[in-house]
């Protein structure tokens, strides 16, 4: 499948090997009566951050953290309050200092947005982009979107 025909096809959420639960706040809605388009960027740094900072996942090195450069969002489908989503998050290229993800956002089965997320590793006080380590790369290797192929 090429990069192209992915982002058009309909994600499964059992692709994604990091999903959680979130719920869908009242504060969420915009005046149209669903969720505003800027609190998908929350919903999906909700499960970056929760993946990534996780302690025993070991993806932050000592002395190292990742910044977000890149986030592309397919809007799907609206989503209401009250309510219950699923998020979920699969790894799905690796650069010299960067991660791609693919992530999305789902309600009562039904994928209301997924995105594209790219972060890139840098060190703590110079804030330059660092590479990654083969250490980082093996305790990255779980979290491969199903499917998607990687050396």
């Amino acid at each position: 499948m090429s990069a192209r025909s992915r982002d058009h096809a309909v994600p499964r959420l059992e692709d994604f090997p990091y999903r959680l639960s979130d719920n869908v706040r009242f504060a969420d809605l915009d005046p149209n009566n669903h969720v505003n388009n800027a609190v998908y960027a929350s919903y999906f740094e909700t499960g970056r951050v929760t993946l990534m900072k996780h302690p025993s996942h070991g993806l932050i090195p000592a002395g190292l953290s990742w910044v977000l450069v890149r986030l592309d969002i397919h809007f799907r489908s609206e989503l209401h309050w009250p309510g219950t989503i699923e998020l979920g998050i699969g790894l799905v290229k690796l650069g010299r200092t960067s991660t791609h993800f693919d992530q999305v956002v789902f309600s009562d089965g039904v994928c209301v947005a997924s995105a594209r997320a790219v972060t890139v590793l840098v060190d703590a006080q110079s804030r330059k982009p660092t590479p990654l380590t083969d250490q980082l790369i093996a305790n990255l290797a779980p979290w491969w979107l199903h499917g998607v192929e990687h050396a």
